[in-house]
């Protein structure tokens, strides 16, 4: 039977005797008797507190291990949830598609409801033409960090997918001769001119990612060919967006800051949708933009998805998570549909400011919330209820947790800490559970002891690595005084890290014009990283600004 390890149920127990709470000495009962299954089903309701500390403190036993991934829970087959969720999501899309024919053919309307949302789609069809405007001039294509159709494995670095044959779907090969200008089709052709011509593949292929204890996360790797020109496209829309007052490269932070200010005032809503990506529908792609637009979109994405026992499958989505645009327009979608609910509930807003949309994480004027829900049921999405929050004292959105005003973040361990780098980074977890608010002295909370544990299972030598927390998990969170720093004569100041040491591929595997592509696509000039590869970890002086 598999178990927690020791020393991480010892943290777990000391958190949960410290707080002391029902609900964490119900926590600490399942992991002593360990009945995971019963631990992670548990759940957390905001709407039952009055007190942000109190919430935080049962939130940090409840939530710490929401998301481990290293849990083996009989009954539960992770991938088994996410490929059903596929397959759910499909139904979802199949049913929008066939709801949303007649608006594409202008009737017939059987609902008398129709024609009244009718006008709302001409106004949301006006809006996102309006924010894309007319297609670039060009697209600037790219190459995303992650695995492709056949690129899989370690050999998923630029070079490597210079050097293998690439694939595509019939409709992308309608952009060869764009592709056959590029440098990566030049290198290609002048090492081995016999795998020039991409492969055609009829879409993409389903695979899982851990998501939280008990699903992981269903996404598609997509031909090579096509995701290169899907991160373009993506890129053409994200820069449309920030004119529109969306900026997706820094949105996260303008969220945090709105919910915060939601939380504490209660004058905006916060909304979350449930798979959204993959409930975004072809005819509602179809519906809302420009035809120039769709038939750009429609040529890049995945029409199948290969699903391991079942072959192909047709895809009644238009693109899923993997496809690299897949994000940028849900984003677009969602501002659409959001600002025509402010529209119609006579809500004054600002796009930006009052309205902000990153992916589906959705920010509005509260007034406005129960009709946005409304639309974005008619369009085929399902709200995630135990993640919008329309009235109360607490509001979540992108990674920031907010009650009256106070950040209430749990940490989720996604990993058994088997190292001490790992150590270090839970420890800090607890430590930002315990130090946000700044009106509690860490070394009098509820989460001292749980730190100090956690810090039991890191080596002395490395333990003096201590340090502020604009270095991240580098070092120890800690108090100044305990910092180990040093002054050069320069007056910088240096602390003492434990930092990572990446393994570097020198380019003399890879033949000379590939080499020379890569470079033109940003690669860094020492060698190349694999993405993840950490060859080891050194204690190194590294430089801070107060």
């Amino acid at each position: 039977m598999w178990t927690l390890p020791q020393q991480l149920e010892r943290v777990v127990l000391t958190l949960c005797e410290d707080v002391g709470s029902p609900v964490a000495q119900k926590v600490a009962s399942f992991v002593r008797s360990k009945d995971y299954g019963q631990l992670v089903a548990m759940t957390i309701d905001p709407a039952q507190y009055n007190c942000p500390r109190r919430y935080l403190e049962d939130a940090g036993c409840v939530e710490f291990l929401r998301k481990f991934g290293d849990f083996v829970i009989p009954g539960i087959d992770k991938a088994g949830v996410a490929l059903d969720s596929f397959w759910s999501s499909e139904k979802v899309c199949a049913k929008t598609n066939v709801r949303l024919a007649p608006f594409i053919s202008n009737g017939p309307f059987e609902d008398p409801f129709d024609g009244v949302l009718l006008t709302s789609v001409d106004r949301i069809k006006t809006r996102i033409r309006d924010i894309l405007g007319s297609l670039p001039k060009e697209i600037l294509p790219r190459f995303g960090p992650g695995a492709t159709f056949r690129d899989v494995g370690q050999l998923v670095t630029v070079p490597d997918k210079m050097s293998t044959r690439p694939t595509s779907t019939q409709e992308t090969r309608c952009l060869l001769p764009l592709w056959e200008r590029t440098a990566w089709a030049r290198a290609l052709f002048e090492c081995n001119a016999n795998q020039s011509d991409p492969e055609v593949v009829r879409g993409n292929r389903f695979t899982t990612v851990p998501k939280d204890a008990r699903k992981d996360r269903g996404i598609a790797i997509e031909p090579s060919l096509n995701v290169f020109y899907q991160l373009g496209a993506g890129g053409a829309i994200r820069r449309r967006l920030k004119r529109a007052g969306i900026d997706l490269d820094y949105g996260q932070d303008a969220h945090r800051l709105l919910a915060q200010r939601a939380s504490r005032e209660g004058s905006f809503a916060t909304i979350d949708l449930s798979n959204a990506s993959d409930t975004v529908s072809y005819n509602l792609v179809k519906l809302f933009l420009p035809k120039d637009w769709f038939d750009l979109l429609d040529t890049l994405r995945s029409p199948f998805t290969w699903v391991n026992g079942k072959g192909w499958v047709h895809l009644q989505k238009f693109s899923s998570m993997g496809n690299g645009f897949t994000f940028e327009l849900e984003t677009l979608i969602f501002l659409a549909i959001s600002e025509e609910a402010c529209r119609l509930s006579n809500v004054e807003y600002r796009t930006g400011s009052s309205l902000l949309v990153y992916g589906d994480d959705i920010i509005l004027p509260g007034k406005a919330g129960q009709l946005a829900l409304a639309l974005l049921r008619t369009f085929g999405f399902s709200p995630n209820v135990s993640k919008t929050y329309l009235q109360g004292a607490f509001r979540e959105s992108c990674g920031g947790d907010y009650f009256n005003g106070t950040a209430v973040r749990p940490h989720y361990l996604k990993e058994s800490p088997d190292e001490p780098a790992k150590w270090i980074s839970l420890a800090n977890g607890i430590r930002r559970m315990g130090c946000q608010n700044p009106r509690v002295d860490f070394r009098y909370s509820v989460y001292w002891r749980a730190w100090l544990r956690a810090l039991d299972a890191v080596p002395s030598h490395i333990r003096r690595c201590r340090g502020p927390q604009s270095l991240g998990d580098l070092v120890i969170h800690d108090e100044i005084e305990f910092w180990q720093k040093r002054r050069t004569p320069d007056l910088r100041m240096f602390v003492r890290t434990w930092s990572p040491v990446q393994r570097r591929l020198p380019y003399h595997y890879w033949k000379g014009p590939v080499v020379f592509a890569s470079a033109l696509y940003g690669t860094h000039s020492s060698g190349i990283t694999p993405r993840g590869e950490v060859a080891g970890f050194s204690l190194r002086w590294l430089p801070f600004a107060y």
